[in-house]
């Protein structure tokens, strides 16, 4: 084992709040909402939904941008930022020591939806023949894996929305291990259909507050009734901090630990005691050497439905006390699925970076179970030495990651 700290030197973003990283950051800090009425979901039970604004796939990806589902084209684009940012050259690096580990649950509903109304109406002939390439979810990091001329180990992790932090984690692994110099890691979904929002509402997991989107998605408040269904993608460039120092490399933040756990309770409902949430937070804090105290910022999960907020609440005022300062993302950018992991986790770099800790949008008036102290209303400046970003999916999945400064 090669073990260590290992340094987040590069970010990719792409979300609802902005295209790029100084884009969504601007976006998240300053707490608005991004939710709104969505055209392509009239007639449906809920009609809004929280889309990448201006995103214009052949401009942004290329000439080629038609043969990507959009969950690739939102990777790709995150992607190349990321490593610029960590200014690597992926045409002279050894590319058999790069590794690309993306999350992604879904992989391209669009692209299924799209050829199944294609095969009802016209047949067979008219099915793609690009159909399975581009919904297949592994192809994320099969593509991402291409445009970087990166020959590691490559592939996708699928814990529905703790997705991205899987693969985070994931990563970890492979750079301790030695199998890898450098690890392309996050993850991607694009959601967003009628299909996907359809089951979701059957689930009566998302917000129906029709009359007013942007006030849908509002996690901790007393008035929260359900998620608003995102898109996104966050792509991290994580290398061991003694490579990354070697090159003179600028390191945004460092990975400090990973813990994962399962809640072995129900397909969609959390455990209501949150022994798993309180062992994956516990895992994590172990595996990064520090101690509850030492805790200044925790990124929720955070998803603005009843019972998940209040079994997070539960679980970090159990296992990290009231000190810590909580928010969500997802009061503006919404719940990016798979991707919400990775997306979570780069804010929480940056939020470690710059000392700042976004608010939680449309959090009016806090649940009275819920005792943690959440961010609301403004960013808070304060000092962030150590901070959590939280994720869970469906099935019990939980994985927690541990960040600190430079």
């Amino acid at each position: 084992m090669t073990g260590g700290d290992l340094a987040v030197t590069g970010l990719g973003l792409v979300t609802p709040a902005g295209i790029g990283v100084d884009a969504t950051w601007r976006g998240v800090c300053a707490g608005a909402s991004t939710a709104r009425t969505d055209p392509e979901l009239a007639d449906l039970p809920v009609t809004f939904s929280c889309r990448v604004p201006a995103f214009e796939p052949r401009r942004a990806v290329g000439r080629r941008s038609w043969q990507y589902d959009r969950f690739v084209q939102l990777a790709l684009v995150a992607a190349r930022e990321a490593i610029a940012d960590a200014a690597l050259d992926s045409a002279t690096w050894d590319g058999a020591r790069v590794g690309v580990v993306l999350g992604c649950g879904l992989g391209g509903v669009a692209t299924w939806e799209t050829q199944h109304k294609n095969l009802l109406g016209g047949g067979p002939p008219t099915v793609s023949a690009l159909l399975i390439p581009m919904l297949v979810p592994n192809m994320v990091a099969g593509q991402v894996g291409i445009a970087l001329r990166a020959t590691g180990p490559n592939f996708v992790t699928a814990s529905a929305c703790a997705s991205g932090a899987t693969a985070i984690g994931t990563a970890r692994a492979l750079l301790h291990s030695g199998a890898c110099d450098v690890v392309v890691t996050g993850g991607s979904e694009a959601g967003v259909s009628p299909l996907i929002l359809t089951g979701f509402a059957q689930m009566t997991a998302l917000s129906t507050r029709v009359d007013d989107p942007a006030a849908a998605s509002r996690p901790f408040d007393a008035d929260r009734d359900g998620f608003v269904l995102g898109e996104g993608s966050a792509v991290l460039v994580l290398e061991r901090a003694t490579d990354a120092r070697a090159r003179g490399a600028r390191v945004r933040a460092r990975l400090l630990g990973y813990g994962a756990s399962a809640d072995a309770y129900h397909a969609t409902a959390p455990e209501p005691g949150g022994r798993g949430v309180t062992r994956a937070i516990r895992t994590a804090l172990t595996d990064a050497g520090i101690t509850p105290s030492d805790v200044d910022h925790v990124n929720a999960h955070g998803t603005s439905t009843p019972a998940n907020d209040r079994t997070e609440a539960a679980a970090i005022a159990r296992t990290l006390g009231p000190r810590p300062a909580v928010t969500s993302a997802k009061g503006v950018i919404g719940h990016t699925l798979g991707a919400a992991g990775a997306i979570e986790a780069a804010l929480t770099v940056l939020a470690v970076q710059h000392d700042t800790i976004p608010p939680t949008a449309n959090l009016e008036r806090q649940d009275p179970e819920i005792t943690v102290d959440v961010v609301a209303r403004a960013s808070r400046h304060a000092p962030v030495h150590v901070a959590i970003s939280n994720s869970f999916g469906f099935g019990g999945q939980n994985a927690v990651l541990v960040f600190g400064k430079a």
